[in-house]
């Protein structure tokens, strides 16, 4: 990649960082193609996860009677009904049942030794499993959140808008949607185009939020 080409990369990043906003009004009309919404999702599991082991899982919901049932559920917010598609943002608390397939996969592809390989399942394998649940739930929250920006930025950047929605009944959703009990539900996301732009919003100063080596003392 030349200079002038990382420039301009960056500079299309940047662009979509900043003109990324919260939006909750759709235009209904607009139905993005499921080969679309799943080119985004396969973008977005680029994100980093604790041992590569890619604890998200999707559950789009596309459907009219679905995106309804759903409605209830999330405090009726209209963008449930409005946006193409909302997408559940889900944390697979068995994760590492994959460790295999994961790291064999990385050693046919040259990326790791296979001892090596083997060793990372075996490891990998043992350690979560044994995991407390609060500490397997915070490594999936934590995950989970990695890869949802990662969708909502590169919604942005295919001209499509996005709100992130954490005002929603879990357990009910659970019920409803035949959750298994491995899936730990991270959060909501509508997807769509803006029926009107969302609201900017302002941050706090950068010298209010990020110290160099020592926090303040209060």
């Amino acid at each position: 990649m030349t200079t002038t080409t990382q420039a301009t990369a960056a500079a299309s990043l940047f662009d979509v960082i900043q003109d990324r906003r919260s939006v909750r009004q759709y235009d209904a009309s607009v139905s993005i193609p499921r080969e679309e919404l799943t080119e985004i999702l396969e973008l977005a599991t680029r994100a980093p996860s604790s041992s590569n082991l890619q604890p998200w899982r999707f559950l789009v919901i596309d459907s009219p009677e679905l995106k309804e049932k759903l409605l209830p559920i999330a405090n009726n917010q209209k963008q449930v009904v409005e946006a193409s598609a909302v997408i559940a943002v889900l944390g697979d608390v068995e994760s590492y049942k994959f460790a295999d397939k994961i790291y064999t996969t990385s050693a046919e592809a040259g990326m790791m030794p296979v001892d090596v390989a083997k060793s990372f399942i075996e490891r990998t394998v043992a350690m979560y499993s044994g995991l407390p649940p609060e500490v397997a739930r915070s490594i999936i929250y934590t995950d989970g959140g990695l890869v949802s920006m990662q969708i909502m930025q590169i919604a942005r950047a295919k001209g499509y808008d996005t709100v992130p929605m954490g005002g929603y009944n879990k357990a009910q959703f659970v019920e409803a949607f035949g959750v298994a009990e491995r899936y730990v539900p991270v959060m909501l996301i509508a997807i769509g185009k803006a029926a009107a732009e969302g609201r900017p919003t302002t941050r706090l100063p950068i010298g209010d939020v990020a110290f160099f080596n020592e926090l303040p003392k209060a």
